[in-house]
């Protein structure tokens, strides 16, 4: 997420959570199950992970041990290691509450749990978990599902005035479809979340096909898809075209079939807002293509694509200036690079000695123009789209980067390693 983390300052050893109760129902635990070792370890666990807003975390069998890592911000973390004697345990507590089968270790699982401290100030918690059999054991990689930040904005996902004002435009319009590019992890689906929230009202019907949705979001149609069942996102759009929708909301387009019936939703009235995995916004023209999309169809569609990363933010109460020149800021492809001092990350006891404190999302915006559209139906590539982008003035991810780096809020350092160059 965008957010800031929690600001409560980091203990190693913080003492596990008093008097807990946790099920997938959050029904209270027997008090024996209580005082069991793995549970106060699980619980002190998913406490550490709450507090420093982590992401996933990572239960790793070794040949001698096991290990604890939270992702924060994008980066993994090892926790202090726990007592090789309760490995065992704490991965069969965690699939018991998550309803997956302790008896089956030889194949993957996928299991969903809830958690509840008896901390007053501790909402419960869901998370997503799949198991995986490794060599040396079952590996658990548990997914923290948040609910939407109350202040989920344009502003908040990190999009400036003249982005903020192209996305609106297009999002308000009455069909059209609407993309949002970039690799996994990079904020996709919350971007599609916020314009969700921004359009939900009574007087549309909006629908979205998800595959997990992992967030319930209020006045929203939302469909999980179960392909198992035949439910793909194909067909489950078509489903949707026939409930009178407004504004449907596919969370990512895989192959030809979603592809073609996203597209011709957009051009039969309604407003479509999708993702893809491409490096950025021309090269999602591209991608359709290959899929199987004609490139007329697809430049009538098309209103606007949005490519994004996610850099750290660095920690205001101990960034400290850096020694990169204004040199190494024009090498990086900065014109004004003598306009403000850089700052480094330095670490601190507010954002656990890492230097950063949350993220946010850098942004190449590219509304679909007139030449845009002419240049998908004759066939051309990324790089002539790309060409004639910077033409109109949207600027690249790296430049979106640098910018971040004048005003202070990350490194140069975390602005190369998002983004390529232009």
């Amino acid at each position: 997420m965008f957010s800031t983390p929690d600001q409560t300052a980091h203990a190693t050893r913080a003492a596990p959570f008093a008097g807990n109760a946790e099920s997938g129902a959050l029904a209270s635990s027997p008090a024996s199950l209580d005082d069991a070792p793995a549970v106060r370890l699980l619980t002190h666990t998913l406490g550490e992970a709450a507090r420093r807003n982590a992401s996933d975390l990572h239960v790793e069998p070794m040949e001698h041990g096991w290990r604890v890592r939270l992702r924060i911000d994008g980066v993994l973390h090892e926790m202090a290691r726990p007592p090789a004697h309760l490995r065992d345990a704490f991965v069969t507590r965690i699939k018991v509450l998550a309803r997956m089968d302790i008896a089956e270790r030889r194949i993957p699982q996928d299991g969903r749990l809830r958690l509840a401290s008896g901390a007053p100030s501790q909402a419960a918690e869901d998370y997503r978990v799949n198991s995986l059999p490794t060599l040396h054991g079952e590996k658990l990689v548990l997914r923290r599902l948040e609910a939407l930040p109350a202040n989920l904005t344009l502003d908040a996902l990190g999009l400036n005035p003249a982005q903020r004002q192209a996305v609106a435009a297009a999002i308000g319009a009455p069909h059209g479809l609407v993309l949002v590019t970039g690799p996994t992890g990079s904020g996709k689906t919350l971007s599609l979340y916020c314009f969700l929230q921004m359009l939900n009202g009574t007087a549309r019907n909006l629908c979205s096909v998800e595959d997990p949705a992992e967030i319930q979001l209020a006045g929203i149609n939302q469909v999980n898809v179960r392909e198992k069942a035949g439910l793909t996102f194909a067909v489950a759009l078509r489903a949707l075209l026939r409930q009178d929708p407004d504004v449907i909301m596919i969370g990512e387009i895989r192959d030809e079939e979603t592809a073609s019936v996203a597209v011709k939703a957009a051009q039969t009235g309604h407003l479509v807002l999708s993702t893809v995995h491409t490096n950025d916004a021309s090269a999602a023209c591209a991608r359709l293509i290959d899929i199987g999309v004609e490139p007329y169809n697809l430049a009538g569609a098309l209103r606007l694509v949005t490519a994004q990363r996610l850099v750290r933010r660095l920690c205001m109460q101990c960034r400290a200036p850096g020694d990169d020149s204004p040199a190494a800021l024009r090498a990086a492809g900065c014109i004004d690079a003598d306009a403000a001092p850089l700052y480094v990350a330095r670490g601190c006891e507010a954002c656990h000695g890492i230097g950063y404190r949350g993220r946010i999302g850098i942004h190449e915006v590219m509304p679909i123009s007139t030449a845009m559209r002419d240049l998908i139906v004759a066939g051309r590539g990324a790089h002539e789209i790309a060409r004639e982008a910077r033409a109109s003035g949207v600027a690249s991810l790296r430049a979106a980067a640098l910018a971040r780096v004048r005003d202070g809020t990350t490194s140069l350092a975390e602005a190369l390693a998002a983004t390529e160059a232009a």
